[in-house]
């Protein structure tokens, strides 16, 4: 499991800077068995009325791209779209 979540984190680092440029950041809360990503977004992406975009076209992305064992990743705390 430490290995899925080094790899998760390396494709999260292709995204952050895109994240950190507007206030915000992304953490790993845990890889469950059943192979889930759970995210939490940080700073201005956790308020950000985008963030559901961010999230799809971006975090959800980048990390089953580069780990395909990923079955599913979810994000704790993402604002509605409006």
């Amino acid at each position: 499991m430490e290995n899925l979540i080094e790899r998760v984190e390396t494709a999260l680092n292709s995204v952050r800077p895109y994240l950190q440029t507007d206030g915000g950041n992304v953490k790993v809360i845990e890889i469950t068995d059943d192979y889930t990503v759970r995210l939490e977004l940080l700073g201005a992406c956790g308020s950000c009325p985008m963030s559901s975009m961010t999230f799809k076209a971006g975090l959800e992305e980048a990390i089953l791209k580069a780990v395909p064992e990923i079955r599913k990743v979810e994000a704790l705390n993402l604002t509605p779209a409006f």
